[in-house]
């Protein structure tokens, strides 16, 4: 049963190195980060999930040992998902997942945040989602989760639209704004009834890479019955990263 999680965004921007000298614009989210970490950490889970979009070469289950690098950022970073060897099941056949397939850039954000905060609290395992995939196939991929452990905690990475602004990577779209203030309000509340309800063709045409990831949190969440707190709200470079807890 899913008894945690937090929600973080999953710019590579977030790795000090990787952002240079903009790095302290992103020091509020990094401490948000932080503090969501720590209520998993207070939690004790017996299992970590982490979940991040991901195209199609990284789409599926990156088992602990996974590596990932910041290298094609121009930074010489790299980062594990948690300790020990590699090693598990491709997410939809269930085949042997090859230990070396590098994670992707939302799942090696993730790997960063964990070594920054220490984590060794559970074993850890990361889900990559292709950001296509459909909402029921999110929320069913979720139920899958909470049932994988009778104590599981959940990283949930993602952001929100990236058209806030004339120099946003997708432009200036008036929808944008509207659709991360019900993101923000329905992770800020556990809603997942409204987290469900979000409508991925819009989130495609806003490139809110959250939207699957949040789906599969709503779906892992239908029986936990947690309380959400938003820890931080904020769009910089036009872009909407947003901090949410669920305990």
């Amino acid at each position: 049963m899913l008894v945690a999680a937090a929600v973080c965004p999953c710019p590579p921007v977030l790795v000090p190195e990787v952002a240079a000298g903009a790095a302290p614009e992103l020091d509020a989210a990094r401490a948000a980060c932080a503090d969501a970490l720590g209520v998993l950490a207070a939690a004790r889970p017996d299992l970590l999930v982490v979940v991040g979009p991901a195209e199609e070469p990284g789409r599926g289950v990156f088992p602990q040992g996974s590596r990932g690098t910041f290298r094609g950022f121009g930074v010489e970073v790299d980062v594990r998902l948690g300790s020990g060897a590699a090693g598990g099941r491709d997410a939809v056949g269930g085949r042997d997942a090859a230990g070396e397939r590098e994670l992707p850039p939302s799942l090696a954000v993730a790997a960063w945040l964990l070594e920054r905060t220490g984590w060794a609290d559970a074993p850890i395992e990361g889900l990559g989602v292709g950001e296509p995939l459909e909402a029921e196939r999110c929320v069913r991929a979720g139920r899958e989760i909470a049932g994988r452990a009778a104590r599981v905690a959940m990283l949930v990475m993602g952001d929100a639209s990236a058209c806030r602004t004339l120099k946003a990577p997708g432009y200036l779209d008036e929808r944008a704004a509207p659709f991360d203030a019900e993101a923000a309000r329905a992770l800020g509340a556990a809603d997942i009834a409204a987290i469900k309800a979000l409508d991925a063709g819009l989130a495609a045409q806003l490139k809110a890479a959250g939207r699957a990831p949040w789906q599969v949190l709503a779906g892992a969440a239908e029986d936990a019955d947690l309380a959400g707190a938003l820890l931080h709200d904020d769009a910089p470079y036009g872009v909407c990263y947003l901090v949410a807890t669920w305990s």
